[in-house]
């Protein structure tokens, strides 16, 4: 070791690290920091992070070139800021099971095809109602306390309670076939091996990106596009996942993903405090989630969607970058469903009776705001602890 050269210890540090960063999986209360600290970085970057509204757009585009409607959507994908966030962590999503040789296209049933694609219709009809999915209309809404949160996370628990009992039933009357193991095929080439080259080219074009949106005068677009990429890369390593914190109290009774979401909420909360207390953005930015009926009401419908489709809206786009085939199809079905559903709401008049955007300082002041949103935050930490303990609200 005396004799060590400086490039072989530098070797030594660089794979040590990647070992770290790429094989070792991230603990998921670190991650939750790290999802908090990105999404106040998205915040003061230009405002609330989202994801319907980058599916609703890709679904309007859809429609609009096929010829089903005539109205072309205000920007391009490559220039809808929701929209570049969500390609952003899907490609980072990609890059990192590249990096870490998980890639892999990862087929299914067609029972599975069947209950993803009512899953992301679920999903996109939910968002429509709530104003937003489980990161816009309850991660983000909480964040920007927008009482709409609340609503939304009740809505949620109650979708995920209901999802399940569909899914234990489907367990009992409508067991799986034995299917039979596919045959071993013979590898010419070892796909594996060359997965992190693949990755580091794909990651550097899209550090690329970023300068080349700066050279067009669009800063503030490419670094949503990269910040979305860094999003993907946590949620991936770390297996993140919004579903898991509604979905294992009831399951398992696991709390290690509620923990996970509250210690990422009270990051992003108590940050958007100081910039909103402070005037930094506007007070009531990302506040207008209709509190309570749609948020409840798509807290539900979107819960039970989440659990049939396998993933909520943020974990179908790192598991589409991972390979997997079903949530290839929940993101299609959400994209195509959301902007209809949005369109009916306005069009038959039921918008404006789901309810309005109701800012929680104004009701508590600001005074008390911090000291009830952490109280929630820590009620839900120490039931699902509870529940981990004791197996009261298991279904299985």
């Amino acid at each position: 070791m005396e004799n060590e050269s400086f490039l072989s210890s530098t070797r030594e540090d660089f794979s040590a690290a990647y070992i770290a960063i790429f094989q070792k999986e991230w603990p998921a209360w670190l991650a939750g920091i790290f999802m908090g600290v990105m999404a106040l970085i998205i915040f003061m970057w230009q405002g609330p992070w989202g994801i319907a509204g980058g599916y609703k757009n890709w679904g309007q585009w859809f429609y609009y070139l096929v010829g089903i409607t005539d109205a072309k959507p205000d920007t391009t994908p490559w220039l809808n800021t929701m929209s570049l966030t969500n390609i952003g962590l899907l490609s980072g999503a990609f890059i990192s099971a590249l990096l870490s040789k998980q890639f892999g296209i990862r087929g299914t049933s067609g029972r599975e095809y069947t209950k993803g694609i009512i899953g992301g219709i679920l999903m996109g009809t939910g968002a429509a109602f709530a104003g937003g999915c489980n990161v816009g209309g309850f991660y983000t809404a909480l964040g920007m306390f927008s009482m709409g949160g609340y609503a939304m996370m009740i809505g949620l628990g109650v979708g995920a309670n209901l999802g399940l009992r569909i899914l234990l039933w489907e367990m009992e009357h409508l067991p799986a076939k034995p299917s039979a193991p596919p045959a071993a095929k013979t590898q010419a080439f070892n796909w594996t091996k060359v997965q992190p080259y693949i990755g580091g080219i794909f990651l550097l074009s899209f550090i690329a990106l970023f300068y080349i949106y700066d050279v067009f005068d669009k800063t503030q677009l490419g670094g949503l596009l990269f910040f979305g990429l860094l999003i993907g890369i946590i949620m991936h390593r770390s297996r993140f996942c919004f579903s898991r914190a509604f979905r294992c109290p009831f399951m398992t009774g696991e709390a290690k993903m509620v923990q996970a979401v509250s210690i990422s909420l009270m990051v992003y909360g108590l940050g958007s405090a100081v910039i909103k207390w402070n005037y930094l953005q506007p007070d009531m930015m990302g506040v207008y989630h209709p509190f309570w009926i749609g948020s409840l009401v798509g807290g539900i419908i979107f819960g039970t969607g989440m659990l049939l489709a396998g993933g909520c809206a943020s974990s179908t786009l790192w598991r589409v970058g991972e390979g997997h085939t079903k949530l290839m199809v929940t993101l299609v079905a959400f994209a195509l469903t959301n902007p209809m559903v949005n369109l009916f709401l306005k069009t038959s008049g039921l918008d404006p009776k789901l309810g309005t955007g109701t800012f929680l300082p104004k009701v508590v002041t600001w005074y008390l705001t911090a000291p009830v949103f952490l109280l929630i935050l820590i009620i839900w930490i120490l039931w699902a602890r509870w529940n981990e303990k004791h197996d009261k609200f298991v279904l299985i």
